[in-house]
């Protein structure tokens, strides 16, 4: 007779058979892993990497049966959270939310970066995909695209770019429209889009570079105008707004977040989260949240997850290395 039945004949012939049928839900109720679940963000609170990292937190904890905190570690545009995740002891459970600036971007224009993007770190999920928006402060006094470039051509004194981050997409992003457009200025980083748009509102830089999602409800309440995005058609929260294409310049771009966990992780503890983090981006409350923050959710799995970081990396590494950026 198999154990687990005689455990459970047993335990009726001592009176204990609730006991017997609550022990399948008390395992069941067992925290997945081993400890807290804390996830690093290299950015400041309210950009685009913050709140995935929140939408997903939310839904991951009750998943996994542990707490689960979201920890920013600004500086570096986002490097000094890799470096830090990668020195990670393989007992803590930690994970990052990065995305192209940090593993795609950084390793191939910073000399001494300070960790591997593909030895170091193990890819677990590829969460969201995200386009980006020319925006300007609603001084400068332009409402089109080819108005702007106009405007930067007669005031290149005034032409400064805001971006996120120094070495992030949207700063290469600005580069190759500023280059399209044949137009000169200075990119200023930022350390997240939260400060960005504080100067943006304020006026105290007249044009910025960030991910659509982070722009759009600035936009909406009048706070600041975007001028173009950068996908290959409109975007359904905003089909307004023109493609830069539409506005005049041939360019289409767009950048992920995904999940990290540092090389030191044990495989299968990689595997376990992976598939948690798979469940909850399938689940429509996090597809709705997703929606609501005006961002594309999506659910990979962690070997649909490799073979994107691939194919990006094949894409852009030709187009970071053109631009001839040094930081």
């Amino acid at each position: 007779m198999p154990i687990a039945k005689t455990l459970r004949t047993l335990l009726a012939a001592l009176g204990l058979g609730s006991l017997a049928a609550a022990s399948p839900a008390l395992h069941a109720q067992q925290p997945a892993l081993d400890g807290p679940l804390r996830i690093v963000v290299g950015y400041a609170p309210g950009g685009a990497t913050d709140k995935v990292a929140r939408i997903v937190a939310d839904k991951l904890g009750p998943k996994l049966g542990v707490p689960v905190v979201v920890d920013n570690k600004t500086g570096a545009g986002g490097r000094l959270a890799a470096q830090q995740v990668k020195a990670t002891p393989a007992g803590q459970n930690v994970l990052m939310v990065a995305n192209p600036a940090v593993m795609v971007v950084a390793p191939l224009v910073f000399k001494d970066n300070g960790y591997d993007a593909e030895k170091d770190f193990v890819a677990v999920s590829h969460v969201n995909d995200y386009e980006f928006a020319l925006s300007v402060a609603t001084a400068v006094p332009v409402k089109e695209l080819s108005h702007l470039v106009a405007w930067m051509r007669a005031n290149p004194e005034k032409a400064n770019f805001g971006v996120p981050a120094t070495g992030s997409l949207p700063h290469f992003f600005a580069l190759m429209t500023a280059e399209k457009a044949g137009v000169t200025g200075q990119v200023v980083g930022y350390r997240g889009s939260g400060p960005l748009l504080t100067d943006l509102i304020g006026g105290q830089i007249p044009i910025a570079f960030d991910t659509f999602d982070v722009a759009l409800p600035q936009h909406e309440a009048g706070k600041i105008r975007i001028l173009a995005m950068s996908g290959a058609r409109r975007s359904e929260f905003a089909p307004t707004i023109p493609t830069f294409k539409e506005a005049g310049l041939d360019l289409t771009a767009t950048g992920w977040n995904a999940f990290f966990a540092p090389a030191s992780m044990p495989q299968a503890k990689v595997a376990l989260l992976s598939k948690a983090i798979h469940e909850v981006m399938k689940d429509p409350e996090t597809i709705k949240r997703f929606h609501d923050a005006k961002m594309t959710a999506v659910a990979s799995t962690q070997a649909q997850t490799v073979a994107m970081l691939k194919a990006f990396r094949e894409q852009w590494a030709p187009v970071v290395k053109k631009s001839g950026y040094q930081p």
